[in-house]
């Protein structure tokens, strides 16, 4: 597989658990020649937690992007009209990202990020990591499955007895994924 020079917005939104996953798939997706345009969303980029401060993990992306990271709405705005991505990588998209992209709501950088990129009918890749999947985010998921240009991460329940209605995708399965979006193909099997 080879991504050498696509041009890959890579967005990470605040399912914290899942930062250090994100990390490596941004770093496989540079291994495969990609070139990386970092973003977070407010939440990601100013929240310290157990999985580490806010400063940590914005040093972390720009290490891997080899850039500075953006974090306003403002900054993210030019990426449509500017061409700047070949397809947007949303990893980890929380319950609440996937709400605004399936509503059309622009409050945040990431949400602004895909806004502006899908305007120029370029693919979106959306690696789900939310506690309500098989609940109140299952609504929003199954709307964005049947948009066009958005393609999932193969994606499975995490921990079905202690969160039975939690799901996350396949981190390891980003590269192939965003492969086969440019393909305009969804990587199957989609439900693991």
């Amino acid at each position: 597989m080879s991504l050498k020079g696509v041009k890959i917005g890579y967005c990470l939104t605040g399912s914290f658990c899942t930062f250090d996953k994100a990390f490596m798939s941004a770093q496989a997706l540079k291994d495969l020649g990609a070139e990386l345009v970092p973003i977070m969303s407010f939440n990601a980029a100013s929240m310290s937690t157990r999985f580490g401060t806010a400063e940590e993990n914005v040093k972390k992306l720009e290490q891997i992007a080899g850039k500075k990271v953006i974090r306003t709405i403002e900054d993210a705005e030019p990426i449509g009209p500017k061409g700047l991505c070949d397809i947007m990588v949303v990893a980890p998209c929380t319950s609440n990202t996937a709400a605004k992209l399936a509503a059309g709501i622009v409050d945040t950088p990431a949400a602004m990020a895909v806004k502006s990129h899908i305007r120029n009918e370029r693919p979106v890749v959306i690696a789900i990591s939310t506690n309500d999947a098989l609940a109140a985010c299952a609504a929003n998921i199954g709307r964005l499955q049947s948009m066009r240009h958005y393609y999932f991460v193969p994606y499975g329940q995490d921990n079905f007895e202690a969160k039975p209605r939690s799901a996350v995708a396949d981190f390891t399965l980003i590269p192939e994924t965003a492969e086969s979006a440019l393909l305009g193909k969804q990587l199957q099997p989609m439900l693991i």
